[in-house]
Formats: structure tokens, C-alpha cells, sequence
């Protein structure tokens, strides 16, 4: 049995961050296959919903970039890799005295994320205090009412490139955390940046997917840096053509782009779908 794992953003969705009609119409010739697929995805679950809502997704979710994996028949999650506390303050430490604001996620009794901030220190962090609040309708809160306790998924921020950079070489000398980076796909002139427990990837997240559910394959598509740990461990593993560098250069093949339905295009042909 094969598992196929999509990306989400810049992979599976188009430039509006929508699965397209024609892309839906292949999911759903998939299912009538009985050929399994899932997500793995640096979203949350909470920024995630919107783009798969009313799309068929019954297999276990992997979210920030494998923090949490994510069950839709339990409802609840079934792994979770949370930062400490001595981790989260070596992250603080990196931050500061740069204009850039981390945004901390913790995930709630209920599953829901909760995200706690200092004060916002730029214009692209403004933006993504809006992005969190008015789009995706994340609870904010100020870092000083951050319960002792918290379970603490990941810390993300958006910024200036230069400062973004300079956080992650800090964060290089941390064995136990794990920073991705990269321009920013629907803010240009910033620069995203989301940090977690390195014992979290979405290649160890599917890994137990593989194991738990009995798939003898894996193949997976993807267009980022926090991809690549799953390219490493699948049978097959294909970049979209506005994939960077280095996982093109993991990838079995690099196929069509995103926004025009490539990953889409080349799972009907893979599989033998009507075209």
C-alpha cells in the first residue's frame, strides 16, 4: 500500500491558498482508487481547516511540521513534541534586541492553539498579528499571561531578512530546536521564520504514519526547506516547479507549478486518472 503526503502551501494549493476545483476533482478520483493520502504541513491545525474544509482528508493530519499528528476520527491529537521551558528561553534570547516580535503557539486542552506575544516591533510583524488574528482567528495574548505550564507547539515569526537570518545563526548553536526559514510567499519583503523541538519533523511524523497504518510506500510532494526531511525518507518524492534549489535537487522529478495545478496534473498521470 502507498501513502502519498502533500504540502500544503506553494504545493497542494494554489496562490489564493485554495485547492483548485481541478485538483479537487483528482482527490476524489484518488478516493474512488482507495489510494491514501494525508497533509503534512507548518500550518496548524486552526490555519489549515479553512483550505481542506468540505475536501476529503479522513487520514491522520501532520501539522507544524510534525509537532502534532492529528486524527480526524478521534478529533484529538495522537503524538505531540512540545518545547521546554530552557528551550523557550534560549529562543527569547534570540530575539532580542532585533525588531522582530516571536509569536508563541501553544495548543490547548481542547486542541486549539493559543498564540502569546511581546510587544509587536515592526511593520511585517503588524502584519502577521493580523494574518494570525483576522484570518486564521487565533486567540492573542500578551507573553506576560503565558501559563508556567503551557504546551508549547512552536515559535514563529515574520520579519525583516537580515534579522531572520541573524536569529536562526543564534538558534544554529541549540542542539535541541530546529529553525525554518524562507521569503515570505503571500508577504513580499519579509522573511517567515518557525522554530521547534528538532525531535519533531515531518519525515518522523510520517515515519509513524507508515508504521501505525501499514503503508509499504511513501510519496510525497513538496516545495520547502521543512520538506526535506520527508524527501529523505520517502520512495518517491517530487518538487513542483517553483520548488527551491535544494529540494529539487532531492526530488525523483520536478513536475509542473503549484499555481497551475501541477501537482494535480501529474497524479492523473501517474496513476492512470482521466485527464
Amino acid at each position: 500500500m502507498e501513502l502519498i503526503v502533500f504540502d500544503l502551501d506553494g504545493t497542494l494549493l494554489n496562490a489564493e491558498q485554495k485547492i483548485s476545483p481541478y485538483t479537487q476533482e483528482t482527490l476524489r478520483m484518488l478516493g474512488e482508487r482507495h489510494i491514501a493520502y494525508t497533509v503534512a504541513t507548518g500550518r496548524t491545525l486552526h490555519a489549515s481547516r479553512a483550505c481542506l474544509e468540505g475536501h476529503s482528508f479522513p487520514l491522520p493530519h501532520i501539522y507544524k511540521n510534525g509537532v502534532v499528528i492529528w486524527d480526524p476520527e478521534r478529533n484529538g491529537y495522537t503524538h505531540t513534541t512540545y518545547l521546554t521551558s530552557d528551550e523557550i528561553a534560549a529562543v527569547l534570547t534570540a530575539f532580542e534586541g532585533r525588531l522582530v516580535t516571536p509569536f508563541i503557539f501553544t495548543v490547548e486542552e481542547d486542541g486549539e492553539h493559543t498564540v502569546y506575544h511581546p510587544p509587536v516591533r515592526s511593520a511585517h510583524c503588524r502584519s502577521f498579528l493580523a494574518e494570525l488574528s483576522e484570518n486564521r482567528g487565533l486567540p492573542l495574548l500578551p507573553l506576560s499571561a503565558l501559563p508556567a505550564n503551557a504546551q508549547i507547539a512552536n515559535i514563529s515569526a515574520l520579519g525583516d531578512g537580515d534579522a531572520i537570518k541573524a536569529i536562526n545563526l543564534d538558534l544554529a548553536e541549540q542542539p535541541h530546536l530546529v529553525a525554518y526559514f524562507g521569503p515570505g510567499m503571500y508577504s513580499p519583503g519579509a522573511y517567515w521564520m518557525d522554530i521547534h523541538h528538532s525531535a519533531a519533523s515531518k519525515g518522523s511524523a510520517v515515519d509513524v504514519l507508515k508504521k501505525e497504518l501499514g503503508f509499504a510506500r511513501i510519496i510525497c510532494f513538496g516545495d520547502g526547506d521543512n520538506d526535506a526531511s520527508l524527501f529523505a525518507l520517502a520512495d518517491e518524492s517530487y518538487a513542483p516547479d517553483n520548488a527551491i534549489p535544494e529540494i529539487k535537487q532531492m526530488a525523483t522529478a520536478v513536475i509542473g507549478h503549484h499555481d497551475q495545478d501541477g501537482i494535480a496534473r501529474f497524479l492523473r498521470e501517474r496513476f492512470d486518472l482521466p485527464r
